[in-house]
């Protein structure tokens, strides 16, 4: 665990971790760092713990002992959001100290009796302080449904840290730099992916609540933003406000220039048409990705079809239905709430059809509101003609996509 001084009186304490499934779902193929913080005044506090996986707590420990800080002594627990990764170091710490109080969201104050049965709870509202004396006096601001509906940011005064939680956080572990001033150029795009397949991947389906929360932020006076994973802003605490604005965006239907293939193909008639759409896009120069599905991760689906513009479904009919994986695929899609997405389906059919159908219930079940160019079915290997429609479907496509681009 690596201690990182942000400010007199403010640590910062971060982990990397890996080989996990974030919150038992999403595969993390860069990992993803773990950060809490302690602010000591006359009386300590720490903001977000770590999640309670064995000797990940008493690491912890003995990092606060290299500050100065023993565990017995901290005072309040600000806890910003009751998901594990965040509060499940709350039952080791309470076999170790039995006067301390938890600083929290009436919503979170809940669950807090529900997962630890504990009860030394203090409920904040809006606005609502708590001075630890020599100057460090925190304000609490709930914005719930980022990503929890117990959520809140927590505020530090004096130094104008904003401990932001989940909000403005990112996937990917750190290195040797944990500020945005210190990023390389590569670091920089490492994090602009990593916070796009964070987001995609775990705020999407709130963006609206994510919009509210930004313009919170917007609104307090920010020299740091301290976010639960990834990096911190002290450059350009803007900049980060301003990028998931962006996602917001993405999430309904803006997106990069590029266009995502999302594919199936059972015997590879569906996929002699991949290879034109291909060489078409090439053509057109016109960036793109392909996602062959069920051999892609989710994770890295969802991040790709959210940040692209426009969508290429490829994918046959099985057993009067569209290819098992694809559905899938678009079934979290929609389960995200990524709307209003530009599209063009193609894909072959046997003995009969059904993929078509499908699709419509899939975009309608979920109200993702996608645009469409009209579809592309071909019996059995794609002829020539088949090749030419499909090839318009993605001169469509392309046209549809030019006032989405947003980069």
């Amino acid at each position: 665990m690596r201690k990182v001084k942000i400010a007199d009186g403010v640590h910062m304490f971060t982990l990397n971790v890996d080989n996990v499934l974030f919150e038992g779902i999403w595969e993390l193929a860069s990992g993803v760092t773990l950060n809490s913080y302690v602010v000591q005044g006359e009386k300590t506090a720490i903001i977000d713990g770590v999640i309670g996986w064995d000797g990940v707590p008493e690491t912890l420990y003995n990092s606060l002992g290299e500050i100065g800080v023993d565990p017995k002594e901290i005072d309040y627990l600000i806890v910003n959001h009751m998901e594990p990764d965040h509060s499940g170091w709350i039952s080791n710490f309470m076999k170790i100290k039995d006067d301390f109080t938890i600083v929290c969201t009436d919503k979170a104050a809940k669950m807090v009796s529900s997962f630890y049965g504990e009860d030394r709870i203090r409920v904040v509202k809006e606005g609502d302080t708590l001075d630890l004396g020599k100057g460090k006096v925190f304000s609490f601001h709930p914005v719930p449904n980022v990503h929890w509906p117990d959520t809140m940011y927590t505020y530090e005064k004096s130094t104008k840290t904003l401990f932001s939680c989940d909000m403005f956080g990112s996937f990917g572990k750190m290195g040797d730099h944990v500020f945005d001033d210190e990023m390389t150029p590569e670091e920089d795009i490492f994090f602009e992916c990593e916070g796009i397949r964070y987001y995609s991947n775990v705020m999407t389906t709130f963006t609206p609540m994510l919009r509210k929360a930004i313009q919170k932020a917007r609104e307090l006076d920010i020299t740091t933003i301290a976010p639960g994973h990834g990096p911190l802003y002290r450059n350009n605490v803007e900049k980060i406000m301003d990028d998931y604005s962006r996602y917001s965006q993405y999430a309904e239907g803006a997106g990069k220039n590029e266009i995502t293939i999302l594919w199936g193909s059972m015997y590879g008639m569906t996929g002699k048409a991949i290879a034109h759409a291909e060489t078409i896009l090439k053509r057109e120069g016109i960036k793109y990705n392909k996602l062959e599905m069920p051999l892609e991760s989710e994770s890295e689906m969802v991040a790709t079809v959210f940040k692209s513009a426009g969508v290429i479904i490829a994918a046959p009919t099985y057993e009067y239905k569209l290819f098992p994986p694809v559905a899938a695929a678009l079934d979290e899609l929609g389960r995200k709430k990524v709307s209003n997405k530009a599209a063009f389906r193609f894909g072959s059919f046997g003995w009969s059809g059904g993929a078509e159908k499908e699709l419509a219930e899939i975009i309608e079940r979920n109200k993702m509101k996608w645009d469409f160019v009209p579809s592309v079915e071909f019996e059995g290997s794609p002829k020539e003609e088949d090749l030419k429609k499909i090839e318009d479907g993605i001169l469509q496509l392309i046209d549809k996509i030019k006032g989405k681009i947003i980069e």
